[in-house]
């Protein structure tokens, strides 16, 4: 499933949420092992450089694994409580490897990736819109296997975040925010060509078909699009647009319009320089009270008490 095909639509859900990687562990170590931990971030990454290692995981909806990864393959958690990851080999005492408070990278820069199990690990912070948005849009656990060919970059990208945790050099965090948000849209994009989404936002973005009318949805939010003209743009009847866009998405064409406005909205009500009423305008309502309502029903606050909000959690 090309993801090639509507890069621009993905490319709007990354600016809204705001997407930043950290890494925050990693390990090497020979023998036999065992990592555990509860999760306490929505979005959890774990890559391993070298080595293997089964992850299993716990949350929302049951236990999953153990599931296997080999060098490449990187594994990310969405919404689960706890995680465990076991590996290596031989007849020793099983090491228990506690996670540190505070993760010293360089202590990496001692692996040795022909013989160690090697693991490095990290949270996608996205604000609480991109929380929803990924909670729902991907299974509990995502595992991108490295053997598979849209993985490649994925690998080459873990490949530079180790090389950057371990070295030390100047601008090393620098550098390893911006490998970690590559990172996150490599995975998903190998993750949409390896395996079909769940119903969501992330299939919708994949479908070839409904393409076009998304696009113009995302580019123009503000007009008053209508189900024949969107059907027009995908070129398909006005009935059959609708049923593939509810059965792709989850939710009617018009549903996700406004769902998509309440993003942007409070995307831009982060900017204490946004007028409401300006604001509804460009997204279309024909009032300011309209907006609000339809704001209140989605987020749960008024525009003004969304942005007290914000303002009073910093």
């Amino acid at each position: 499933m090309p993801l090639e095909t509507q890069p621009d639509a993905l490319s709007d859900v990354f600016e809204q949420v705001n997407v930043r990687a950290i890494m925050t562990g990693g390990f090497a170590v020979q023998g036999p092992w065992v990592a555990g931990t509860a999760v306490s971030k929505p979005l959890k990454f774990i890559a391993v450089v070298a080595g293997s290692a089964d992850v299993s995981v716990d949350g929302p909806g049951g236990s999953e694994g153990p599931v296997y990864l080999s060098a490449g393959d990187v594994v990310l958690l969405n919404h689960r409580t706890s995680v465990e990851v076991r590996g290596g080999t031989g007849d020793g005492p099983v090491a228990d490897l506690i996670p540190e408070a505070s993760f010293d990278s360089m202590a990496l820069s001692a692996a040795d990736l022909t013989t160690d199990d090697v693991l490095i690990g990290g949270w996608i912070q996205v604000n609480p819109t991109g929380q929803e948005l990924f909670k729902t849009a991907l299974p509990g656990l995502v595992h991108v296997r490295a053997e598979t060919p849209a993985a490649s970059r994925l690998a080459s990208l873990v490949a530079q975040l180790f090389r950057e945790a371990s070295s030390g050099r100047l601008g090393s965090a620098f550098a390893i925010r911006q490998n970690g948000q590559m990172m996150l849209l490599e995975l998903l994009r190998a993750y949409m060509e390896q395996d079909e989404p769940p119903v969501g936002w992330l299939r919708l973005l994949a479908d070839e078909t409904l393409a076009p009318a998304l696009r113009l949805m995302h580019e123009q939010p503000g007009e008053t699009w209508g189900l024949e003209e969107l059907a027009r743009l995908a070129g398909m009847s006005r009935s059959g647009f609708a049923e593939r866009f509810r059965k792709v998405s989850g939710t009617p064409p018009l549903s996700y319009l406004a769902r998509w406005r309440m993003v942007l909205a409070q995307r831009a009500l982060r900017d204490p320089d946004v007028r409401v009423g300006a604001l509804a305008t460009d997204l279309g309502y024909g009032s300011e009270s309209a907006f609000s309502n339809a704001f209140k029903r989605e987020v749960g606050h008024s525009p003004l008490n969304y942005r007290r909000l914000l303002s009073a959690n910093g």
